[in-house]
């Protein structure tokens, strides 16, 4: 590198997207896995693991995602556990996620009206086959526009990756402007690969929350 800017460049820029999404993907796949399994345990009927899971939530989301992505980084070796950036980026956000989606979707399953529960109750079924048949279909409905919109956080967050020496969108367009020193130039197109990232999934959750508005379902029905 080195000069101005060129399609080289350019090319390391979009390398670095795709790894943006990447990791976005990786954090959404692991964290959704794990938050499923929070929300869960959020609304178990069990005391223990209702106070288990909710210290686990309260001690993520009090903690910065970049201390986590320390800790795994640089606190795994001292433990004699060696990771790479991928996976200490990978293994951060997937914590970092599930804590959030997990507290999310527990709210989504106890927006699912009462008099459901007690219906699926009425019909004798299992706790699983209530969740399964009658709750988690609702909350489904409930729960995608929320979950599309911190898709957004997720993108943005994958830039606290550059921390590990993960070269994502924000680490490349570091490299590059350490050999231009075009600040302006380079964040400014990187700002615009955000935004081209992150506006599509605002207003496609916008949408989403339109349509799912209980006030305008029942206007459209009149």
């Amino acid at each position: 590198m080195g000069g101005s800017l060129n399609a080289n460049h350019l090319m390391f820029l979009g390398y670095g997207a795709l790894w943006t999404i990447g990791l976005s993907v990786i954090g959404l796949l692991g964290g959704g896995i794990a938050g499923f399994v929070v929300a869960l345990c959020r609304i178990s009927p069990s005391r223990i693991v209702r106070f288990l899971s909710t210290g686990y939530v309260q001690l993520i989301q009090g903690t910065p995602l970049l201390v986590i992505m320390f800790l795994t980084y640089f606190g795994l070796p001292a433990l004699g556990v060696t990771v790479s950036p991928l996976t200490a980026a990978g293994a951060s956000l997937t914590i970092f996620v599930s804590a959030y989606l997990g507290e999310i979707w527990r709210g989504c399953f106890e927006s699912v009206p009462k008099p459901q529960w007690e219906a699926a109750e009425g019909l004798a079924l299992s706790r699983s086959q209530r969740m399964l048949k009658v709750i988690l279909p609702q909350a489904i409905r409930i729960a995608t526009p929320p979950t599309v919109g911190f898709m957004v956080q997720i993108i943005k967050n994958t830039s606290l990756a550059s921390v590990v020496g993960f070269v994502e969108l924000a680490r490349s367009g570091q490299i590059i402007n350490n050999s231009l020193f075009e600040p302006f130039l380079i964040y400014t197109i990187i700002a615009v690969i955000y935004f081209a990232l992150c506006y599509p999934l605002s207003r496609f959750s916008h949408r989403l929350e339109k349509r799912g508005d209980p006030a305008r379902i029942e206007l459209e029905a009149a």
